[in-house]
């Protein structure tokens, strides 16, 4: 039986605090490669977009596509792992990339 938010605190007050205390990172995305999630997480100065970050850039799934097939005829992304971002793209939906970046969003130093 799935228990509620306030139940789940009442019975496991220690366990909900670990879960949702100070440091908690909250995780609203999925990366399907090891090397994709390393570059997003060293920011550098003339940090250049990964495959991910331009598929969050997507309003639709046709968008995200179009996308992934552009960037595997380049060669910037390999056609296993474009399979993969199309697989996750079907069975998570778009927002599993992460939630919408906004143009510009690169040059202001935030993370979208």
């Amino acid at each position: 039986m799935r228990k509620g938010l306030g139940e789940f605190k009442k019975e496991y007050p220690n366990l909900a605090e670990e879960w949702g205390g100070d440091g908690t990172v909250r995780i609203n995305a999925v990366r399907t490669s090891v090397k994709e999630a390393e570059k997003a997480t060293h920011s550098v100065q003339g940090y250049e977009p990964t495959a991910i970050d331009f598929i969050r850039r997507c309003e639709n799934n046709d968008q995200a596509l179009e996308i992934i097939a552009f960037l595997e005829e380049q060669g910037e992304i390999t056609s296993d792992y474009a399979r993969r971002l199309r697989v996750q793209l079907v069975e998570r939906g778009l927002r599993s990339f992460g939630r919408t970046r906004k143009p510009g969003c690169y040059g202001r130093g935030k993370s979208g």
